[in-house]
């Protein structure tokens, strides 16, 4: 992709007003108060900030603006981001535009993520999941989450910044595993890398040529996508010397809910034939059927059969989690619950006004579910920390020399506007 200079104006207004925030509300509505108006779930208070990451470049909590002070950083960028020419005619298609970024590979410090890096080949996702938790990531460029489907990012000169960032950044000897192992990289945990974007500007192919070049990596990828199987033989170049796995997401076997839940995703029954065309291939592929949709996706008999379709489709394990809701997604997907399933509006709104968890109770219940269906089919949990590649010895000085020591232990992260 030939490099594109940023315009001098912005193509459109972005700065949001100060959002005034409501006085915490310590119990949930009581059925003798009147409901609230369609979209007023998202505005309740209560909320406690959480984050399934710690705050980097692809995953912070968002941070209101009190003023209207200049646009800086990422927000400046996206503000002077040129327009990017698509072949697409749709009228429903999504805005694109070149975003200039420093860096690709952005640092993960938290322990409650099994990965220590990120990639985001693009900020949006077209794909417009209603529950998405990543909406948040638009509001560090100045834009409401409701965008994040409609304004789509494409990230400039990825091939060649990774290049750079694994050379600087990267270790064959990650903290977490004692300097044992390889850090571990994931592909797509703020947006689809294979999403419609990815057929025109191949920002993630672009990635993976990059990482098929290296060796004694460790890398996941994570998609709704079938469009992966594009890339078959460029994943086993990777995975014939790096330690690659795929995650493909199917949240629901029903067409019909999942055209409803994920608008513009590929069909259920698309993403496990990507499956077994994957583990056809020799790859390593697990079927996440995360979030799991209290009143929704939690019926009797529907987890349990997602997980014999992924196994049918030869999956080597299988995951789920409740679904977990960030304001920026609460104000859409709360309105949505209201709209197509209004008998489970109350629920949605006592479990996820005060913050963004459901009930410990119902996340315990949904654990050993899944604990359940794994022994039941055979499947292996994440397989994050055993596909790792054990770091040579003599690199570990080399990957963690005194200086970078030195800087974990002070906290410094890597948060580059990405």
């Amino acid at each position: 992709m030939s490099p594109v200079l940023p315009h001098t104006t912005p193509r459109f207004a972005m700065r949001r007003r100060p959002v005034r925030r409501p006085a915490t509300q310590l119990l949930p509505f009581s059925p003798a108060e009147p409901k609230p108006e369609a979209g007023a779930l998202a505005q309740e208070a209560g909320w406690r900030k959480a984050s399934l990451e710690s705050p980097t470049a692809d995953c912070p909590l968002p941070e209101f603006p009190t003023s209207h002070a200049p646009l800086v950083g990422i927000a400046r960028l996206a503000a002077e981001a040129p327009a990017a020419d698509t072949k697409r005619k749709s009228l429903e298609k999504p805005e694109y535009f070149f975003l200039p970024v420093k860096s690709i590979l952005n640092k993960c410090d938290s322990a409650r993520v099994p990965f220590d890096w990120t990639i985001n080949p693009y900020r949006g996702c077209e794909f417009a999941c209603k529950y998405c938790y990543a909406r948040y990531t638009h509001e560090y460029m100045e834009i409401d989450g409701g965008e994040f489907e409609r304004k789509i990012f494409v990230k400039q000169g990825a091939g060649a910044l990774l290049a750079r960032d694994v050379q600087r950044k990267y270790s064959h000897a990650s903290k977490a595993s004692g300097y044992t192992k390889a850090e571990h990289i994931a592909i797509g945990t703020a947006t689809d890398p294979y999403q419609p974007a990815e057929r025109e500007y191949g920002v993630t192919r672009a990635c993976l040529e990059e990482l098929a070049k290296r060796e004694g990596l460790s890398v996941s990828i994570i998609t709704k996508s079938n469009q992966i199987v594009r890339d078959i033989e460029l994943l086993k170049v990777i995975a014939a010397k790096s330690a690659l796995t795929v995650n493909i997401t199917v949240t629901t076997l029903k067409p019909r809910l999942a055209r409803m839940l994920e608008p513009r995703a590929p069909r259920p029954d698309l993403r496990l034939a990507a499956v077994k065309e994957l583990r056809e291939a020799g790859l390593h592929v697990g079927v996440s059927a995360s979030p799991l949709l209290p009143g929704i996706t939690d019926g009797d008999g529907e987890l349990e059969g997602v997980a014999a379709a992924a196994k049918e489709a030869g999956a080597e394990w299988f995951w789920s989690g409740v679904l977990f809701l960030m304001p920026a997604s609460a104000k859409q997907f709360l309105p949505f619950i209201e709209e197509k399933f209004p008998r489970l509006a109350k629920q949605y709104r006592e479990w996820y006004t005060k913050n963004g968890y459901a009930p410990e109770e119902y996340r315990k219940r949904a654990s050993e579910r899944v604990a359940r269906i794994r022994q039941k089919f055979g499947f292996a949990s994440r397989p994050w920390e055993g596909e790792r590649p054990s770091a040579p010895q003599a690199q570990l000085s080399l990957g963690w020399g005194v200086g970078a020591l030195s800087g974990e232990l002070q906290g410094v992260r890597s948060c580059s506007a990405g």
